[in-house]
């Protein structure tokens, strides 16, 4: 019955959304304001509806209710109770019911907290969060419903993917929905906008907020993929550039551009044609990473291999938001005025070489997605697109965009003096300088890049320093004087120191991991030691494994360097009811130096295992720094500019006041 009641409030959310779309902006196209105001309580039913109908659908997970044929594929009674509820969205169904759960919480933000937007631009603003609601929630109900029955109910279920069952898993996919539906409103601020024909430094404050959110979320959803990635497929890296991994990535590089873009629009009243342009390029990549998740054309430990059907109706949503959005754009665009001039050399210069960077960077990262893909359908030959086409196309750009992040906060608006702010960097200089010295004199036989690397890391970390130490006078005033400015700060300025310099801690990471890595590949016998890096690692045995659902072997490493013990690692290989499927757990000892990571894999022929062994160096600054971009966006959301004093637009003459 609850199934059933689930089902119901889905269809009836469905009804609310197309009343949400419809409603509002009818009320906004006559000026009537009654019909505007409606979109707000539409926005929070339909929050209500699809929370009541995930809300059953979780119930189901949890009691193991088998008769609803979604809980039977991908549940079993013995699992733990963290990955019965995760089991909600590890799958096509179920995760669709989170995505449009997260897209009516945002609309519903919107209606709760907007109190500040006019009416008007209110209302168009929900009603195409209502469109975006209506496509997926049909989506859900004609396609893809989560409470289909099966008559007569299974005793057990299938159980849920082994490598799904993970605590990572259980919160990377909130996450990085949250940042990809979260852009939604972005593109309805855009789309909004565009009917409005007016974008100005209103907007811009509007806007900004909620794209950082989005941003926020899409920041620790693709770094907590990568933790998991790295820990749990036993395969030693952190990024593979697989085609799922690149679908969340590249509409996090547009909303970065996004974020600094639409600073221009509120400071400078500049670049609102690009901004607006950005908010649709953003949400229309999520919505493309949508489709490759769920079209069935990937095949990825984390895509959904789904019906033909499913990939055609999300193809047909990709063309009326993607192509609708783009071709208003093309009609509305050229009447918005272009706004204030600056020169090359100026903040605002550097804003828009850091936005073409991220562009051209992700351009580059959606031609090796799409490329293979294209060429299989035109051509049925298969390649596949790997790490050294990034690396020559996706490095260069990303190091011109490294070294000019420093820079433009230096710059002065308008027009900017580039000498003086190198001049005001030289303590950067020199740190990059030093460190690039330094690693040449400790490794010189190379890697070559190696120096180059932490060097730019060196001058993200120190440059963000110097931001802010600029922004309180440090050593230009007294101390005391310095100090009452720090705790004066508005957050987003913390919040950007924060933001570029986790960016170059993540360089840091990614260069000594990629260059410095130690692998060892070897088959060991109990009581046989080899050597990886400064560590020495003995295989000590296997033992039988028992768990909640599972069974299977543990083996024992010691671990020593310099003739004393360090720690004791266990690595698992483990076999899970009901599937049967194998999965390796990996040994993981972590320091701020780096990881000794130990995969024991199969049993050799002489009675043996075959383990491989990595030390990765500095591999965990990559967590630490995107932890720390994830800080800089909190701080910057939390400030109260944010929320109060945001300016409001002078009612233009015939139009309906703001409530």
């Amino acid at each position: 019955m609850i199934a059933e009641l689930g089902h119901f409030a889905l269809i009836l959310a469905l009804g609310v959304a197309l009343f949400q779309f419809v409603v509002p902006l009818v009320g906004a196209q006559r000026g009537d304001p009654a019909l505007m105001r409606a979109a707000i309580p539409a926005a929070l039913i339909q929050f209500l509806l699809i929370a009541a109908a995930f809300a059953a659908l979780m119930h189901a997970y949890v009691i193991s209710d088998f008769s609803v044929q979604n809980v039977f594929e991908n549940s079993h009674s013995e699992k733990p109770l963290i990955y019965k509820i995760s089991g909600v969205w590890s799958n096509h169904e179920g995760s669709l019911i989170l995505w449009v759960l997260i897209l009516a919480l945002f609309g519903a933000a919107v209606a709760v907290f907007g109190n500040n937007l006019p009416l008007e631009l209110k209302a168009r603003v929900l009603a195409v969060q209502g469109s975006i609601g209506v496509a997926f929630l049909a989506f859900s109900v004609f396609t893809s419903d989560p409470f289909t029955r099966l008559d007569p109910p299974p005793i057990e279920g299938n159980g849920l993917n082994p490598l799904l069952q993970d605590p990572a898993l259980a919160f990377h996919p909130p996450f990085l929905y949250a940042g990809y539906v979260g852009l939604s409103i972005a593109f309805a601020f855009a789309v909004a906008a565009l009917i409005d024909g007016k974008v100005d430094a209103a907007w811009a404050r509007w806007v900004r907020p909620w794209t950082l959110a989005a941003w926020i979320f899409l920041t620790i959803g693709v770094a907590m993929g990568s933790w998991w990635a790295y820990y749990t497929l036993g395969w030693g890296g952190f990024w593979f550039w697989d085609p799922v991994e690149n679908s969340s990535f590249m509409p996090w590089l547009v909303a970065t551009a996004l974020l600094h873009s639409a600073i221009v629009v509120e400071k400078r009243n500049a670049l609102k044609i690009w901004t607006v342009f950005l908010s649709i390029l953003a949400f229309s990549l999520s919505l493309l990473g949508t489709f490759l998740v769920r079209s069935g054309v990937l095949t990825s430990v984390h895509a959904f291999a789904v019906s033909p059907l499913r990939g055609i109706f999300v193809l047909g949503i990709l063309g009326v938001f993607i192509g609708g959005s783009l071709a208003l754009f093309a009609w509305r665009a050229p009447g918005l005025k272009a706004g204030g001039l600056f020169a090359p050399v100026s903040r605002e210069g550097g804003l828009v070489a850091n936005n073409l960077l991220l562009c051209v960077a992700a351009l580059t990262v959606f031609i090796g997605t799409l490329y293979p893909l294209a060429l299989q359908i035109l051509t049925e030959d298969k390649i596949s697109v790997g790490p050294p086409y990034f690396n020559i196309t996706f490095g260069p750009i990303v190091l011109a965009l490294l070294i000019l992040v420093p820079i433009g906060p230096f710059l002065a608006w308008k027009r900017g003096d580039l000498g003086l702010s190198l001049r005001r960097l030289w303590l950067g200089l020199a740190a990059a300088a030093a460190v690039a010295l330094i690693v040449l004199v400790i490794d010189v036989r190379g890697p070559w890049l190696a120096p180059v690397g932490l060097a730019l890391g060196a001058w993200l970390i120190v440059g963000a320093a110097l931001e802010l130490a600029q922004k309180i006078g440090l050593f230009r005033v007294p101390l005391g004087t310095s100090l009452s400015r720090l705790a004066g700060l508005p957050g987003a300025s913390f919040g950007m120191a924060l933001a570029h310099g986790g960016l170059g801690i993540v360089v840091v990471g990614i260069i000594a991991m990629s260059l410095w890595k130690v692998e060892v590949i070897a088959a060991m016998k109990p009581g046989e030691t080899r050597q990886v890096g400064a560590y020495t690692v003995t295989f000590q045995g296997e033992a039988p494994l028992t768990g909640a659902n599972y069974t299977g072997r543990a083996g024992s490493f010691l671990v020593t360097r310099g003739g004393e013990t360090v720690v004791t690692l266990v690595s698992e290989k483990r076999e899970y009811r009901p599937s049967r499927r194998t999965i390796t757990q990996v040994g993981l000892n972590q320091t701020l130096a780096g990881d000794l990571y130990v995969v024991m894999g199969d049993s050799t022929a002489d009675g043996g295992r075959a383990i491989r062994m990595y030390f990765n160096p500095l591999v965990n600054f990559i967590w630490l720094g995107a932890f720390s971009m994830f800080l800089g966006g909190a701080f910057s959301l939390a400030d109260r500019r944010f929320r109060v004093g945001a300016p409001r637009r002078a009612p233009a003459l015939g139009t309906v006041p703001a409530e």
